[in-house]
């Protein structure tokens, strides 16, 4: 029998990305629109991996944005699942940015998604069975 922590600890999900000049604002730094998408799809592969069902993002909470991301940095989307529902879960994730000449690396990005686990009629479901 798998335990919850086990569940956890192996949906966690690390996405990596490259800024390149299409995903910036005027200010070159990664736009933060585009920003919260890598985040929702992080989070959503994590809830995906952890449940093994249909998942769909009801709310986000408490976006940090605490440094802009300039443009020729390397991100890692770091995606956990924090809390467990009955039918939902919620999901932590971070960015830390690398510089991409150095080995400079900090969190820049925290934030967190609700999910739900739906059926085939849209209905929540048991997130675990």
């Amino acid at each position: 029998m798998t335990t919850l922590q086990e569940l956890k600890d192996r949906s966690e999900t690390r996405i990596f990305k490259a800024v390149f000049p299409n995903t910036t604002n005027h200010y070159d730094t990664l736009f933060g629109g585009t920003t919260l998408h890598l985040m929702d799809e992080a989070s959503f592969i994590c809830a995906t991996r952890f449940s093994r069902k249909k998942m769909v993002t009801v709310s986000t909470d408490k976006i940090d944005f605490t440094t802009p991301i300039p443009q020729g940095s390397i991100i890692e989307l770091v995606a956990r699942v924090d809390k467990v529902g009955r039918s939902s879960c919620v999901v932590k994730t971070e960015i830390f940015m690398e510089d991409m000449y150095s080995y400079n690396r900090e969190k820049v990005v925290t934030g967190y998604f609700t999910f739900v686990a739906v059926g085939e009629d849209k209905k929540p479901v048991a997130i675990i069975d």
